[in-house]
């Protein structure tokens, strides 16, 4: 196919080129640039001096008249540029007129001799064309005219002229050589001559010349360029290629159109006169130009459709390549999808280990059967396509056919494949069903045996009916008995695997187990309906009464104790509660019990199990069925803007969720599959990880309003349609929130029927700590629902409790109560019990439905848990309590719903506080050792002192005995030596000191007067009796001096001391040191 679009091209590029070249030849023959190469533009400087112009005359027999004006520096002007001017000038008009010859007409009227002379020489010397006459305009004066008469017919052979020159002495001569119509007016014409315009035409159509040229080249090279670009091989590739040759032959065409629009604005300039003055013509010059103009047109036109033809065959080219990549494409593309179904569909090599697996199985193989109808029609509608390209191409190879002929036998062989699976499914469903059915006839004959009371069945009567119950039901097993394990293997061989083996086996088993439990019972039923007892009162014996055999002195013991009990009741419980029978048949009872209680644990087991298999399947099916869609190309069309990257948002952690129950959980769960009661410990030993609950119901506030800002878009509707769901999407993320409520649920029933079993006291931890995550759970989702707050709710510590109660704030100056500010009418408060902190918050209800209907709290009041005291009963109602604040300025009275929730607030609370009143008695009991400690070492030091003191001042007394009298000079002396005795004031002081109880000591020393020393047993003492009944307080403070004063506690509020109630305690702690 390549080979042939290659010479295909090659033939049309020849073409194009072809026709270009021809154009391009014919321009520069138009232009007449094989004989003079000037262009107007290289010499316009020469032109505009205007010493020679082409008038556009005529004179006989259509030759073209030069004029050559009045030039006074004619005589300055250069040789070479003399010979451009007259070339140019002579390769304007046609070859036709320029073959006749030119007539040079030579104005030098107001010139002397020599200028004549010199122009003649130039001429004869450098004139390019056909001459045929000169006509010169001799001088006007005397003398000059005079001169050159006479000088002109002695050089004539000096001007080697072969053609005449005629010198005029008028301009009435030149006009009997030339008529007046074809001569200017400086002439004596009647010509209309414009040299600017003149100029002006011929660049503008040299310029045209030129831009036809360079369009047919660059043509040329465009043309080349696309025939020699590469065919791509896809067709996004190929698609783009074509648009991009679409868009620059456009930019082309466009520039042809300016090309064609710049021709005939140039043909308007040279109408122009035409124009302005529909008398007048136009001179033979200007009809030339017009013709010009008109040829060069015809070449831009003769480019423009060597193009267009070669344009038309290329892209039929590329839009028949682009035709064959995506019929590949789209091949590849269904090939391989071909192949993922029917790997899929191989891969449909499991049945499905229960009903319901097998279900979804079945539904899933429907909507692979649905996508593979789709994918046939597809095929067959690419073979069709296939088909017409091999007919309306020429350039399509066999690859097609063969193509074709591969997607017909693949349409041929999914479908049968579709079928044999679907059977093999249809054959397993019937499989699981029969299994099915036998389970139920087992389960319902284990809770037959189970619903059996035993009290009826120690009577004939009872044991009779019980036994007709049994049979009854075996009669209904007769074609499941026949259903032996042989005819299984044999009819069901296609289906069966090793798992589904292991499964059948253990239905066999199940009903086995089964039949022997039936006739065990029924054993024991017909030995008690052949017994002729009366019936007696059942006493359930102890496990320890089941573990000691029959004749044991202990079962003896038991049972006549039994028996007394019974005999209270009735005294014909002695005679027939003998120690053979009534133990045989308590032992049979309690054996009964048991096996009873077995059953229904493995009854929750098994519902657990299910129940968590069937949650990680929904939560497979939602992540793959809707999460990953949403990074799916295909599907992000149908995705709102609201949506986009908002995955994390409304799934939460689902991801997490499911590979935690998929990989770990389900499998620990799965091995205590046989020991129901122990399932306990699987639950306390990943109790941790259960809390990525939290995470997710954190996140489902946000989930339900992202939800419902886009529940209706298509996205989920066709992912909805996709998995054959009946219900939204967001019924599946509630799945997570239901299955951690349902956990416990299950335990509670595990631990009800498993009382007394080892394993027991595992479940009850289980379901405190699975409840403690449900509460630490709710108690969050209300938490962050807290608005205003402007600390860190984390720096309050952890949220132990939350209620909604009614709130009596009332606030006090002193002792007198501030009525205008009490509130009689109670506020409907949300409290929030940190560790260090309690939050009043008002509740307010949000509109919406689901979460979006979950109140928000508005922060009201923060108490600290460090300066608050509670008193447990408020007068007027038992549901009250009291919350105060240190300085007993602000009473909270709380009003709670019941009884037992106020209990419950404040016994949370009084542990709080006396947790604090310890931390802070440990806390001041060291501190008050530290500085007891300290001041009983300055104490000891000072008393030291003075001690010394002392002695040196009796030794002084001594020596003042032993002198004068005080009235001597000697006593005055000695008096001044000493000092003055102390005052009065120093006396009261000492005496105030002696009658302290405490033990001290005093000295006559000035510097010890009024010093107190404590024990350090004195002051513990005395701190104890800082404390009262009625009050669980520590007061830390410190007295001034440093000293500590055991008078100075905490009273309660003297409210409280006048009413005196009983049960009536304050709890105050106030952990401050000074």
């Amino acid at each position: 196919m390549a080979m042939v679009w290659v010479k295909m091209e090659k033939d049309v590029v020849h073409e194009l080129l072809r026709r270009l070249n021809s154009v391009s030849q014919n321009v520069d023959e138009i232009m007449q640039q094989e004989t003079s190469p000037l262009c107007a533009g290289d010499i316009i400087s020469e032109l505009k001096k205007k010493f020679a112009f082409l008038s556009g005359g005529r004179g006989q027999g259509g030759s073209p008249i030069i004029i050559f004006p009045e030039f006074p520096s004619f005589g300055e002007i250069g040789d070479q540029e003399f010979h451009n001017v007259l070339t140019y000038l002579t390769s304007v008009p046609s070859l036709s007129a320029a073959g006749v010859g030119f007539i040079l007409v030579i104005d030098r009227r107001q010139d002397r001799w020599a200028c004549v002379k010199g122009t003649l020489l130039r001429i004869s010397g450098h004139f390019p064309g056909n001459l045929r006459l000169v006509l010169v305009l001799r001088p006007s004066t005397l003398l000059q005219r005079t001169l050159s008469d006479v000088l002109f017919k002695l050089h004539r052979d000096d001007f080697k002229m072969k053609v005449p020159v005629i010198m005029l002495s008028s301009v009435a001569e030149l006009h009997t050589y030339i008529e007046q119509s074809q001569l200017t007016q400086e002439l004596g014409g009647t010509q209309q001559y414009c040299h600017k315009t003149w100029i002006s035409h011929r660049t503008d159509i040299e310029a045209f010349a030129v831009l036809v040229k360079r369009m047919a080249q660059r043509l040329q090279a465009f043309g080349r360029e696309l025939a020699e670009t590469d065919l791509p091989n896809s067709p996004l590739a190929t698609s783009n290629l074509l648009n991009t040759h679409c868009s620059n032959r456009d930019s082309m065409k466009e520039e042809i159109a300016g090309a064609l629009g710049q021709g005939r604005k140039i043909l308007e300039n040279i109408r122009e006169p035409v124009r302005r003055d529909p008398d007048s013509s136009l001179n033979p010059d200007q009809l030339e130009n017009l013709a010009t103009v008109h040829r060069l047109l015809s070449q831009l036109n003769e480019s423009s459709t060597a193009f267009d033809d070669f344009w038309v065959q290329h892209h039929n080219k590329l839009e028949m390549c682009l035709r064959l990549r995506q019929f590949e494409h789209n091949f590849q593309q269904v090939w391989e999808e071909l192949e993922q179904a029917t790997t899929r569909v191989t891969a449909f090599s499991h049945v499905g280990m229960s009903p319901t697996h097998t279900e979804h199985l079945l539904r899933e193989l429907s909507s692979q059967e649905e996508k593979a109808c789709e994918l046939l029609d597809r095929s067959r509608t690419l073979v069709v396509e296939g088909e017409g390209l091999v007919d309306s191409c020429e350039f399509a190879d066999d690859s097609v056919k063969v193509k074709c002929g591969e997607l017909h036998r693949a349409g041929e062989k999914l479908p049968q494949q579709l079928k044999t699976k679907k059977d093999l499914l249809l054959q397993a469903m019937e499989l699981h069903q029969r299994l099915q059915s036998v389970c139920k006839w087992c389960e319902d004959g284990i809770y037959l045996l189970a619903s059996q009371p035993l009290d009826r069945c120690q009577s004939q009567e009872g044991a009779e009916s019980a036994l007709q119950e049994l049979e009854g039901y075996l009669e209904t097993a007769n074609e499941r008995q026949q259903w032996d394990m042989d005819a299984v293997w044999r009819e069901y061989e296609s289906v069966l695997n090793e798992e589904l083996k292991e499964q059948v086996k253990r239905v066999f088993e199940k009903r086995t187990m089964l039949q022997e439990m039936f006739e065990k019972r029924r054993v024991s039923l017909k030995k008690l309906a052949a017994k002729q007892t009366r019936p007696v009162q059942p006493v359930a014996p102890t496990p320890e009464a089941i573990k000691s055999p029959p004749s044991s002195p202990a079962l003896r013991s038991r049972e006549k104790s039994c028996a007394n009990t019974d005999s209270e009741g009735s005294s014909d419980h002695n005679e027939v509660c003998s120690e053979q029978n009534g133990g045989s048949s308590r032992t049979a009872s309690v054996s009964d019990e048991e096996e009873n209680l077995a059953v229904l644990r493995r009854h929750v087991m098994n519902e657990l199990l299910e129940t968590e298999r069937a949650y990680v399947e929904e939560l497979l099916c939602v992540l793959q069925g809707y999460a990953a869609e949403m990074e799916n190309p295909a599907m992000a069309p149908l995705i709102p803007t609201v949506l986009q990257n908002k995955k994390d948002v409304l799934f939460g952690n689902m991801q997490e969720i499911y590979h935690f129950h998929k990989t770990t959980f389900l499998r620990e769960l799965e091995t205590y599959t046989d020991c129901p009661e122990l399932v306990g410990r699987c639950f306390l030993e990943r109790m941790g990880d259960l809390q990525i609950y939290e995470k997710y119901c954190h996140n489902k506030p946000r989930s339900e309003s992202l939800w419902r800002q886009c529940s209706d878009c298509a996205f989920f509707q066709e992912c909805q349609k996709k998995l054959e769901h009946k219900l939204g999407l967001d019924s599946y993320l509630l799945k997570p929130v239901q299955r951690i409520t349902k956990y416990q649920l299950l335990l509670k029933e595990l631990i009800k029927y498993s009382k007394g079993r080892e394993g027991s006291v595992e479940l009850q931890a289980a379901l405190s700590s699975l409840l403690g995550i449900l509460k630490a759970v709710n108690d969050s989702m209300h938490l962050i629902a807290i608005t205003g707050y402007e600390g860190n709710l984390g720096d309050l510590g952890r949220l132990l409790m939350q209620g909604s109660f009614s709130v009596w704030a009332e606030h006090k100056r002193g002792h007198v109560k501030m009525m205008d500010l009490a509130r009689f009418k109670p506020m409907q408060r949300h409290l929030f019990l940190h560790e260090k902190a309690l939050l009043f918050c008002k509740r307010r209800e949000e509109s919406g439905e689901g979460y979006e209907k979950a109140p928000s709290y508005s922060f009201k009041q923060e108490l600290s848990m460090s300066a608050i005291g509670i008193t447990e009963h408020a007068k007027g109602d038992n549901k009250k309590f009291e919350i105060w604040s240190s300085s007993r300025d602000e009473v909270y009275t709380v009003q709670a719903a019941s009884e037992e929730i106020k209990t419950i607030w404040v016994r949370e609370i009084r542990k709080l506080l006396t947790g604090q009143l310890e931390a802070c008695r440990e806390a001041s009991q060291q501190r008050s050792t530290d500085q007891l400690a300290s001041e009983n070492n300055s104490l000891d030091r000072l008393i030291r002192d003075g001690q010394s003191s002392m002695r040196n001042t009796e030794m002084e007394k001594k020596e003042d005995e032993s002198s004068n009298d005080p009235g001597s000079p000697d006593g005055k002396k000695a008096e001044k030596a000493m000092g003055t005795f102390p005052s009065n004031e120093t006396k009261a002081k000492r005496q105030e000191i002696k009658s302290d109880p405490t033990p001290l000591e005093t000295g006559t020393h000035p510097h010890l007067g009024g010093v107190r020393r404590l024990s350090t047993s004195s002051l513990f003492q005395n701190r104890r009796r800082g404390w009262n009944k009625g009050s669980l307080s520590l007061d830390a403070s410190v007295e001034q001096d440093g000293y500590f004063s055991a008078e100075d506690h905490v009273t309660s509020d003297p409210e409280e001391e006048r009413e005196k109630k009983p049960l009536c305690w304050a709890y105050f702690v106030n952990c401050a040191p000074k």
